[in-house]
């Protein structure tokens, strides 16, 4: 190496922050931004009624399903807080911030966690739902999440302390593996995982234990399309259709029936064309065979979601989940703009950032009226958390377990020693984000009670049940 370059490599290694000076930078945010603050929840004296926000992002929906959605919100608080992701960004948008900025997860709540197979067949716990992944303020996930366990905690009826430790836990959990990632390299960051098996193996009930083990044995040993093949659809003539099981499941007809089999297949064609180039040569092996709506999880009823089965040459089958992508709730509450106009495509570029093995088929696609979509696998080995049979010790398991996988995801565009710095050793942030999620917890309620006044004064339509 010459002397010059010798000498660029140096001014050049000199100007990098050592991991130690960007903890430290971290831990100056302390002064302008207290851990304690986090604490802080108080109802602003303008704050937006929750029901009109409701009905505000109830529009663009398909009317028929609104009822659905509100008759799942209305089942309980918990219920409400899942469908109330708009409702928490902006009340989120009035909470200390640090100025640390990265990729949220948007929706992040302890039911959007859960096991499932990477493209090499590995069961890994990690997020799984990214509608309203964005930049912003990295301690928004935190706060959702750890509320979320305050809530449900509530709604299995722990105890308030019980509940308040759940939520310790999420914090707590999230900075200590943030510690952990700030030692790693950003390379090895990127190939870390949670392995879903040594995750179970730490529990100490052995009865849940056992019972997770089987369902990560039934879903390793299943071919997921398959039998999802078998259980839902019939043959009509040469060609294989999916059954309806209304109102969940169903082809569109009437005003609804906007898409004939021609334009889902161009719809797909396009989608195909954002996939890369090796996974286009795999999909070109099978053809569309149906399409139809399928209702999804409360916060995405009434969006144009669905599934299709696409078929190949020698009758295996794929079925694919398409679900409408429209604008992040955190984008109109954060002073960045998006840097994806096509909403399918930010949740999508979202989800590779922050999930540890992105499924295989993740791509986006349009249609010809203005809406966007993102498509995946309807189900890949799949484990979502059972948390009505999970006892108090079984939820603060799990709450670490979710508090671990979110740092993990946030380490990857984030910089964990400067996040680490500003967290520091002690337990300051996480009495502080426990402290908030009692506090909010407490303000659901309340907008919960004030939804249930709305429907029973005609504002909110609910169907019966379903």
């Amino acid at each position: 190496m010459t002397e010059k370059a010798s000498d660029s490599a140096e001014s050049f290694f000199d100007r990098l922050a050592s991991k130690a000076e960007r903890y430290d930078n971290g831990a100056a945010i302390r002064k302008e931004v207290p851990r304690s603050s986090h604490q802080e929840w108080t109802e602003p004296e303008d704050r937006e009624d929750p029901v009109a926000i409701l009905i505000k992002t109830s529009i663009g929906r398909l009317e028929s399903l609104l009822p659905i959605r509100y008759r799942r919100m209305i089942e309980s608080p918990f219920a409400f807080y899942r469908g109330a992701a708009a409702i928490m960004a902006a009340d989120l948008a009035n909470t200390p911030n640090t100025g640390i900025q990265l990729q949220l997860c948007g929706d992040c709540h302890l039911m959007n966690f859960g096991g499932f197979a990477t493209p090499e067949r590995k069961l890994v716990f990690d997020i799984n739902d990214f509608d309203e992944t964005f930049p912003g303020p990295w301690e928004w996930d935190i706060k959702r999440l750890a509320t979320s366990f305050a809530i449900a905690g509530k709604w299995r009826k722990f105890s308030a302390k019980e509940c308040k430790e759940f939520a310790w836990h999420v914090a707590d959990s999230y900075k200590r593996h943030m510690l952990d990632y700030s030692k790693l390299s950003a390379l090895q960051i990127w190939y870390a995982d949670i392995d879903l098996a040594e995750l179970i193996d730490l529990g100490k009930d052995e009865e849940l234990k056992e019972f997770q083990q089987k369902r990560i044995k039934k879903a390793a040993e299943s071919i997921a399309h398959e039998k999802e093949f078998a259980k839902m659809t019939y043959l009509d003539g040469v060609r294989a259709r999916i059954k309806d099981d209304p109102p969940l499941i169903y082809h569109p007809s009437g005003n609804e029936a906007s898409y004939t089999l021609r334009e889902a297949k161009q719809v797909h064609k396009r989608y195909i064309e954002s996939l890369p180039e090796d996974k286009q040569v795999l999909l070109s092996r099978y053809t569309m065979h149906d399409f139809a709506v399928k209702v999804v999880g409360v916060g995405s009823v009434g969006t144009l979601c669905g599934i299709s089965l696409l078929m190949s040459a020698t009758g295996e089958p794929i079925f694919l989940q398409f679900k409408e992508a429209r604008k992040s709730v955190l984008e109109s509450n954060v002073k960045n703009r998006g840097k994806y106009p096509h909403q399918g495509e930010r949740i999508v570029m979202g989800q590779k950032l922050m999930q540890s093995a992105p499924d295989m088929f993740l791509g986006w696609t349009n249609d010809d009226k203005g809406k966007y979509f993102y498509i995946r696998q309807l189900r890949d080995a799949k484990i979502k958390p059972v948390i009505e049979i999970m006892k108090a010790e079984n939820m603060a398991d799990y709450a670490k377990a979710c508090g671990w996988a979110l740092a993990r995801a946030h380490a990857r565009s984030g910089d964990p020693s400067l996040l680490s710095g500003y967290i520091g050793n002690n337990n300051e942030f996480a009495n502080a984000i426990s402290k908030f999620s009692m506090l909010y917890a407490h303000q659901n309620e309340l907008d919960y009670n004030k939804m249930v006044e709305a429907v029973k004064e005609g504002r909110l339509p609910i169907s019966a049940e379903v």
